[in-house]
């Protein structure tokens, strides 16, 4: 019987334009979408800055000294320049905010005495650092002047430059791509599936509760010699397989940006994320997507038993979603990581694991732990989708 529910329902939400969108739609969209507005972002930046020309101000009594000569010689590999000559710095904060000029650079006036003398040199640069990459360019500059003279000096004093080394360190990196990855960037994935789980659910579940009883269709169910907790437990199960679709969407929208697409260029990252893609990874993630879903699911009935119109329940249902989102962003968080403790918290304990999944560190005691606890909170929270679905105050209006 519970099969049989559960198969009239899928069909009715399988029609509803909207459940198809949230579950099957932007799940397989929003990969494709997200790394090729980053890809081609990020190729326009670093074109833009490649072949931009940098109007620089150059602040200085003598426009034949050392600096200037220096900063002439540095080729335009590192993008093209032009430089100005100005007596002192007025107008220019005018001209960079107009941008027709991108930075000023001020040069002691003695700057050739002190060179000679081997005294320090006090450079000062004003730029505006809203514009990204200015800061980043003219210290480029600056760091072959900086070298180029402190060659000199030693080529002068007759000293090898290892004396102003005494340390040099090497690091050695025991943590393998995969776990760098994992670490700073593993936190996005569990989001998104966490989230299309969410959403995944909320459609159907709003259609297949408080649909019923906007259709006037649900009181006619329940006269049926069939018990509810088969009807709920029928119904509960197509919300639970729409928030599963819709992370298993997400995942084959995330192998269409790698392998159709080819929307990460970059070897290490592409390698890493392919290897994420294995058997063994997709069947952990739904060993903790599972039970998370049937949470998701069992605090979802209760407010759309409740709720009068679909209207009612997408209002009292949205909070909800900030609620869900706000654990779920712990993944991003520098620094917290899966322990007995965090282990213990609904949502966050999965948005961990999957990370340390990710990185491939997780380990099979706190895969337990995680687990166990989200079974629990999902059997709770199906135990108050059945005693609401239970009260007749909820069921008819």
């Amino acid at each position: 019987m519970i099969f049989t529910i559960f198969k009239k329902e899928l069909k009715d939400t399988l029609r509803d334009r909207r459940t198809i969108i949230a579950m099957i739609v932007i799940p397989v969209l929003v990969f494709p979408l997200i790394l090729g507005i980053i890809t081609k972002v990020s190729s326009s930046f670093e074109e833009k800055q490649k072949e931009e020309v940098f109007n620089i101000a150059l602040i200085t009594e003598d426009p034949s000294n050392e600096f200037v000569m220096q900063l002439s010689a540095i080729p335009d590999s590192l993008g093209p320049k032009k430089l100005k000559f100005y007596s002192d710095t007025t107008g220019i904060s005018k001209e960079i905010a107009q941008d027709s000029i991108q930075l000023g650079i001020v040069i002691p006036s003695n700057y050739n005495e002190l060179k000679e003398s081997n005294e320090q040199m006090n450079i000062s640069v004003i730029l505006n650092e809203t514009n990204l990459g200015t800061r980043d360019r003219v210290k480029k500059y600056l760091d072959i002047i900086e070298d180029n003279l402190m060659q000199e000096r030693f080529d002068k004093l007759s000293l090898d430059r290892k004396l102003t080394e005494p340390l040099v360190v090497s690091y050695v990196n025991l943590a393998s791509s995969k776990e760098m990855i994992g670490k700073i960037a593993g936190g996005i994935l569990p989001y998104l599936f966490i989230i299309f789980g969410f959403i995944g659910c909320l459609y159907p579940a709003i259609d297949l509760f408080t649909g019923e009883k906007e259709r006037k269709t649900l009181e006619t169910l329940l006269t049926t010699p069939v018990q509810r907790w088969k009807i709920l437990v029928g119904k509960m199960m197509v919300v639970v397989l729409s928030g599963i679709a819709a992370a298993t969407f997400a995942l084959v929208g995330l192998f269409l940006s790698l392998e159709v697409f080819e929307l990460v260029e970059n070897p290490m990252i592409l390698e890493v994320v392919s290897s994420i893609l294995s058997v063994q990874f997709i069947l952990s993630l739904y060993i903790l997507l599972i039970p998370l879903t049937i949470f998701f699911a069992g605090v979802m009935i209760p407010v759309t038993i409740y709720a009068k119109s679909f209207k009612e329940a997408q209002s009292i249902l949205t909070p909800v979603n900030f609620i869900i989102i706000l654990p779920a962003m712990v993944g991003f968080i520098p620094g917290i990581e899966l322990d007995y403790i965090t282990a213990l918290i609904p949502i966050v304990n999965i948005v961990l694991a999957s990370k340390e999944l990710v990185a491939g560190t997780l380990g099979f005691d706190l895969m337990a732990i995680s687990f166990l606890t989200m079974v629990v909170f999902a059997a709770i929270s199906v135990m108050v989708s059945y005693r609401r679905f239970g009260k007749e105050t909820n069921i008819i209006n």
